[in-house]
């Protein structure tokens, strides 16, 4: 696999604005896991998507509201939740935070040709 970014955190990476209030830093990865902090400003949004990987996320800050399948949930700071793979999520910033995911395998789709 041809990776396109190095693939450990050296705190230079810099964020990549996603857009609507999301940016995103890769902190490392190999073929079979990656972990990536999100930053989102207040009421910005992760819109509701599906993939095949499996994710795990930690709320390193703020108050998020978040749904996955059919149960939505408040969870702030400390709270984390799991995304099977195929199951629809996604969350609305009602405070000003940061999200710590973890995937498996790796998110390839998240590099650009």
């Amino acid at each position: 696999m041809n990776f396109k970014k190095e693939p450990f955190f050296d705190g230079n990476s810099g964020w990549e604005d996603l857009g609507g209030g999301v940016s995103r830093q890769f902190v490392g990865y190999n073929s079979q896991v990656m972990m990536v902090i999100v930053r989102f400003e207040k009421a910005a949004i992760g819109a509701l998507h599906q993939h095949f990987h499996s994710q795990i996320t930690y709320v390193n800050s703020g108050k998020f509201e978040v749904t996955v399948g059919d149960e939505t949930k408040i969870l702030q700071k400390g709270d984390g939740f799991f995304a099977q793979p195929n199951i629809f999520h996604g969350v609305k910033c009602l405070e000003e935070g940061q999200l710590i995911d973890t995937f498996t395998p790796f998110r390839e789709d998240f590099f650009k040709d």
